[in-house]
């Protein structure tokens, strides 16, 4: 197979390190391979299979350059247990971390057979597995599963679909870190089962294409037990969630042309060059750092550390990256320490750069409600607006905890339109209007539809560029008075309820007091810095939002 390009993979490996090209008919190579053939607890494979994995010569040998792993029917006795089928499941002696795995094969296409080329951590605590009597310390899936090639598990996909698949503890089983790709004529053809493994992400490709990429934003223990050495196993399973075996099924076979595996084995020792890093876009919640390095292997990773936080990214040579920062306080200053290395840690001359931005004001009104224009809530829910230059981010919360299967859509008022909201997580929604001109005013509600029902927020209405909540309600001219304002200490009120409620924000929207006070009340500001607040007034009469300035 021909050298990868530096745009198919992230790191390009060119030594060839472990392979089995099988030229001696005969055998399989036993400094190669072990036959796993022990049967886990319980007397059965996994996944309701049915099969033994045996060393016998007919479950696997090598013929005229090709393994041959074969499934048969018959009647077969191990381990005092007797099952109708047998197959072959083969472990290599050969582990390793990072570098290129080449599988040459055809795949059996019979109903009920589940061929699979995958790999497992070498820790695997599994008995009967090679590595397991020095090595086995850590229970599946902490150890990582790396599936390069599996087949006939996917009944709703064509018959000639394969797909990748990662096991880890933030997701196994039936795990949604997956990608699959449709071959052509698996029945008749050969095909190259690749995966490309370096400590930023692992990529799997079908005749040298690139069809699935792992590589989860935080890497630690739960999403990324993939920073030791693996072992390759080669294997038919039958049965189980393979589906039903025809009556009429005899025997079939994958086979394996050869398997080669590459890393790169001569010491890099030049670090990346022409590091630089500056700051780019900056919002009340982000900031965008734009990097960018050149280095002989082809890719320069990046790691930034900010207080508490760390973010790691990686960019082709010579390639401007952008990684945005997320979740970051607004108004704050931030310094972000950037630092540049190789896939073997060399790290550039001119690390670290240090960069210093501050987040700007969050332009947003936020707050929590409980009205509907229909149906009902039980505990109500959090709303905020957000002015994001000439975009707006309108985000909802359902509180409700006795709704389930929720879904969300944004209501506009006039003239009238649903659109359906992306879920965020549990039952935050969000949805971003475009093109919008700031100090226009937008009504919006949020339709929530749940198992059995559906309720309604009320309206809300949001000026464009607003920093505070005060939008939310309607302006009422009452008779009532706040003075001094401009006030140094104390603000007196004259309201006209003799029970009034009284909500003091600053201009981030934040609360600072909130409080019943008689008709005659004096507001001490004394321990609030000078600035603009925003006072809201709420009593019988109606709603009363005034700005007071506080020298």
């Amino acid at each position: 197979m021909g050298q990868y390009c530096f745009a198919q993979v992230d790191v390009v490996y060119n030594n060839l390190v472990w392979s089995d090209e099988f030229t001696t008919n005969g055998a399989v190579d036993s400094n190669n391979w072990f036959h796993q053939t022990q049967l886990p607890a319980g007397g059965s494979w996994f996944n309701g299979e049915v099969q033994h994995y045996t060393n016998l010569p007919t479950n696997s040998f090598v013929d005229t350059g090709l393994l041959h792993i074969v499934a048969k029917k018959e009647n077969y006795t191990d381990q005092s247990v007797t099952k109708e089928y047998t197959s072959a499941r083969l472990n290599s002696k050969f582990a390793f971390k990072y570098g290129r795995v080449d599988v040459r094969a055809k795949l059996p296409l019979d109903s009920g057979t589940w061929p699979a080329i995958w790999m497992l951590g070498k820790n695997v605590n599994e008995d009967g597995g090679y590595f397991d009597a020095l090595y086995g310390t850590t229970d599946w899936p902490a150890c990582g599963e790396t599936d390069i090639m599996e087949h006939g598990i996917f009944p709703s996909q064509s018959i000639n679909y394969i797909q990748s698949t990662m096991h880890t503890p933030s997701s196994n089983g039936n795990s949604v870190n997956n990608g699959g790709t449709i071959a052509s004529d698996l029945a008749n053809s050969y095909h190259i089962y690749s995966m490309n493994w370096s400590p930023n992400q692992i990529s799997f490709l079908l005749d040298g294409v690139i069809y699935y990429t792992y590589n989860p934003a935080v890497k630690d223990d739960s999403t990324w037990p993939f920073d030791k050495e693996q072992y390759l196993l080669l294997n038919i399973a039958l049965g189980g969630i393979a589906g039903t075996i025809a009556p009429s099924f005899t025997q079939t076979s994958m086979d394996i042309d050869y398997v080669r595996i590459y890393q790169n084995t001569t010491i890099d020792v030049l670090p990346p060059t022409n590091f630089t890093a500056s700051v780019g876009t900056i919002t009340g919640s982000t900031v965008e750092l734009v990097l960018n390095g050149t280095d002989n292997s082809g890719n320069v990773s990046y790691t930034i550390d900010y207080g508490t936080g760390t973010a790691a990214t990686f960019s082709p040579s010579g390639v401007q990256k952008s990684l945005v920062i997320p979740n970051l306080s607004s108004n704050t200053n931030y310094a972000f320490t950037v630092t540049a290395t190789d896939a073997s840690g060399n790290a550039a001359v001119n690390n670290p750069i240090v960069l210093n931005a501050k987040t700007t004001v969050v332009l947003e009104c936020s707050g929590t409600d409980s009205a509907a224009s229909q149906g009902a809530f039980s505990t109500g829910y959090k709303y905020a607006f957000e002015t994001l230059g000439t975009d707006v981010k309108i985000t909802f919360e359902l509180l409700d905890t006795d709704k389930s299967g929720v879904v969300a859509y944004l209501w506009k008022q006039s003239p009238f339109s649903e659109s359906q909201m992306t879920n965020v997580s549990g039952k935050i929604f969000t949805k971003t209007i475009t093109g919008q001109t700031n100090g226009s005013t937008i009504n919006y509600a949020v339709k929530f539809a749940f198992a059995g029902g559906l309720a309604v927020t009320k309206y809300f209405s949001y000026v464009i560029g607003s920093s505070c909540s005060l939008g939310i309600e309607s302006l009422s001219e009452l008779k009532q008075f706040y003075y001094p304002n401009p006030c140094k200490n104390i603000l007196h009120l004259q309201l006209l309820d003799d029970q009034n409620q009284i909500i003091l924000l600053d201009v981030l929207g934040r609360k600072l007091v909130e409080d019943v006070v008689k008709s005659s009340h004096n507001l001490d500001m004394s321990n609030f810095k000078s600035g603009i607040y925003f006072l809201k007034v709420k009593n019988s009469h109606g709603i009363q939002n005034v700005k007071i300035i506080k020298k």
